[in-house]
């Protein structure tokens, strides 16, 4: 887990507080830009402020929010290295003005030579680092076909229109961040170690980065332009996909031309949930976090979380709780829906989530290992992330989250090419009972074969109001994205928080195993943490949790955009 938390340690950016108007924190402050942003007539939340002015100026000029959403990735792809990216996946959840929602899973998938034991040596043990370092950990990237897909069903705007803002920033370069200048330096050892010519990665250079520094990419300003010109083919054929091959071949990597000429995303029947009133949107498999979160959402309502309060030690229990039971239905029930058969309806089903519910003791902490997933009746057989949300003026909404897996992925650039390679290979379970780097578990249902897609946290969600568009919500953090949503959640409906408070709010996280709470510093006061530990639980502090981007459409139909404190993230409103 110690790679996944090198980025989360970076220091707090202050945060500007707004209140709202509809919530339990009244007031009126507007602002069009910032940490928060209020806005009319649309609202962009991205991982890095050049990125969120791309989407802001597509709206601008009338693209709707599918075009923000293409402008934006490929912006972060540039001025995001670390999460921001062309070789790797993710997950959208589109919802039209008109109420039609629409989600679209373009996760990586394992290429046509991979096999269950490929990271086991002749023991069977786990070879320490080929899933997470090198050409070997790579799965076929899909977030270009995903973007392009998108776009070709819902954007209004031509493509090389919406791509030419993020061909100008690696040519001409971008002012890096302090946390940026900090992160480049800190991953300098890694660009090294895992790159051929290291002389050739943008991120190295042989003095310090500092804030303020210019950093211009030529290679990745040539795959964006053959993307412009060509689109599709020119990334997933031609010399983008020959570059990519020659990569893999100069390591021990196994993507082929025909793993990427043929990969291709899939439309996915929405996972939908009610809560106190709410209709609530999220992704389904590969992604495990719709399930996860409705589930906790379904079992949140047996509970008056605000008369308890936010951060009473009754609510932290029975939040943990409930995690750890999600978290052990995850580990044993969900994997990629093409390959395996997906118990949705039994693991949503009310008469389920109310036993669940029932085995959580009120004053005592469960021990995880005696914590078991569902048994079904008729056996089955067979951290670095970025989230961005988006409103246009017609009330379409995005909320996508998309991954490279670590912070900057295998370490590895494509040569040439100018791009991060993932390590999403690790997100299989790797060998049934060995942890993944998130310390997560899995079997079967998530087993490596031949062009599936490993299982993923992702949690991009929409929450409707009334039969209106409500929130926009989704965040990074590998193990925690499940957790972070659903807290930010619970925070807007039950505590009455503004979209900013509740983004900013300092979070915890429990996963069935380790049996740990994890709590962000100041999470908790110190008499909290004895009534925990009291009852049995066992607390770690740990850096960040989560980076949340998310959109609270007030009472007045206004938009208020948080960008999370937590990282360079920003927030841009159009009225």
């Amino acid at each position: 887990m110690k790679h996944s938390l090198k980025l989360l340690s970076a220091t707090f950016i202050s945060v500007l507080f707004l209140t709202c108007g509809g919530s339990k924190h009244q007031g009126d402050a507007l602002t069009h830009s910032g940490k928060s942003a209020i806005a009319t007539n649309g609202m962009v939340v991205t991982a890095h402020p050049e990125a969120t002015k791309v989407g802001l100026e597509i709206l601008k000029q009338g693209g709707n929010a599918v075009d923000a959403m293409v402008g934006v990735h490929f912006a972060l792809a540039v001025v995001f290295p670390n999460a921001g990216n062309l070789g790797g996946g993710g997950f959208m959840m589109y919802r039209k003005h008109e109420g039609d929602v629409f989600s679209l899973d373009f996760r990586e998938k394992a290429p046509g030579n991979a096999y269950e034991d490929m990271y086991l040596d002749e023991l069977g043990n786990v070879i320490e680092g080929e899933s997470l370092y090198g050409q070997k950990a790579s799965g076929v990237p899909g977030s270009v076909d995903g973007i392009l897909k998108a776009h070709d069903k819902f954007g209004s705007l031509p493509l090389p229109t919406l791509i030419e803002p993020a061909v100008q920033l690696a040519t001409k370069g971008f002012s890096i961040s302090s946390q940026q200048a900090g992160n480049f330096n800190y991953y300098k050892e890694d660009f090294i170690k895992n790159n051929r010519h290291p002389n050739k990665v943008t991120l190295i250079k042989e003095s310090p980065w500092k804030m303020g520094d210019i950093l211009v990419q030529k290679d990745l300003s040539e795959t964006l332009e053959r993307i412009k010109q060509n689109g599709r083919s020119g990334f997933y054929e031609g010399k983008t996909a020959e570059l990519m091959v020659a990569e893999m071949n100069a390591g021990n990597g196994i993507i082929t031309l025909e793993d990427l000429k043929n990969y291709d995303s899939a439309w996915r029947d929405p996972i939908a949930g009610n809560f106190r009133g709410y209709k609530v949107y999220s992704m389904a498999p590969s992604s495990s976090g719709g399930i996860a979160l409705v589930q906790l959402l379904k079992m949140s309502e047996h509970f008056p979380f605000s008369e308890y309060g936010s951060k009473s030690a009754k609510t932290i229990h029975l939040m943990t709780e409930m995690e750890r039971r999600v978290y052990a239905d995850r580990a044993t029930h969900l994997g990629d829906s093409d390959f395996w058969e997906v118990p949705v309806k039994e693991l949503l089903d009310d008469d389920y989530i109310a036993e669940r519910v029932a085995q959580i003791n009120l004053l005592q902490a469960t021990k995880s290992e005696d914590v078991r997933a569902m048994e079904l009746k008729n056996s089955i057989q067979s951290e670095e992330t970025t989230h961005y949300s988006i409103v246009d003026k017609y009330g379409n909404a995005i909320s996508l989250t998309t991954t490279i897996n670590d912070s900057y992925g295998s370490k590895v650039f494509v040569e040439g090419a100018g791009f991060l390679l993932n390590n999403e290979m690790d997100d299989f379970s790797v060998k049934a009972g060995v942890p993944n780097m998130y310390g997560l578990l899995g079997g079967a249902a998530n087993s490596i074969q031949p062009e599936k897609r490993m299982l993923s946290a992702m949690t991009p969600t929409l929450v409707e109001r009334d039969g209106k568009l409500f929130m926009v919500v989704g965040t990074p953090g590998g193990s925690t994205i499940i957790t972070s949503v659903f807290q930010t959640i619970i925070n807007v409906i039950d505590h009455g928080m503004t979209m900013s408070e509740a983004v900013s709010e300092k979070r915890f996280h429990h996963q069935w195993q380790p049996d740990l709470i994890y709590i962000e510093k100041g999470a908790l006061d110190s008499s909290v943490q004895k009534q925990l530990q009291d009852m049995g639980h066992i607390i770690k502090e740990r850096g960040s949790i989560g980076r949340v981007d998310a959109i609270l459409v007030r009472p007045d139909g206004s938009f208020e955009g948080a960008g999370d404190p937590r990282g360079d993230d920003w927030a841009m409103g159009l009225d």
